[in-house]
């Protein structure tokens, strides 16, 4: 079991893992180990996940998520498949418990006082009539 939340854990099953090259420096050693991880969740079919956290991991995975409903996460910060594997789940774990996070209260739009609309309206007539005064002086001399 992964622990995610206290009441959120991920069955070891639900996750899958396969190992590819790693791509980027490395010399010979990056041509002949997969040690880059890539690990596939099947987010839309998973029965440890309520439906409000679904929807919203869904939307939070963005272009990581497969058209079939699958997460897919690529580790490739470690040169050892054991730390990308720890790697890739961290990540996962962190993703859905972002998603199962309550999302925030909605915003309820205020209005201005009647104050602050005149505070405003002086402050502007007393930036307008200093403007207006720094124009050319008069010939009338």
């Amino acid at each position: 079991m992964i622990p995610v939340t206290p009441s959120i854990s991920l069955d070891d099953s639900e996750v899958t893992f396969s190992f590819i090259r790693a791509s980027g420096p490395g010399g010979q050693n990056v041509n002949k180990v997969a040690t880059a991880v890539q690990l596939r969740f099947d987010a839309r079919n998973s029965p440890a996940l309520p439906e409000p956290v679904r929807t919203r991991l869904e939307k939070l995975a963005g272009s990581r998520l497969t058209l079939m409903g699958e997460i897919v996460l690529t580790a490739n910060r470690f040169r050892t498949q054991e730390r990308n594997r720890a790697d890739a789940i961290e990540r996962l774990v962190a993703l859905i418990a972002k998603a199962a996070e309550p999302p925030p209260p909605t915003r309820r739009p205020t209005r201005p006082t009647r104050a602050s609309k005149e505070r405003r309206l002086t402050t502007k007539a007393r930036r307008g009539t200093i403007k207006a005064g720094r124009g050319r002086p008069s010939g009338d001399d």
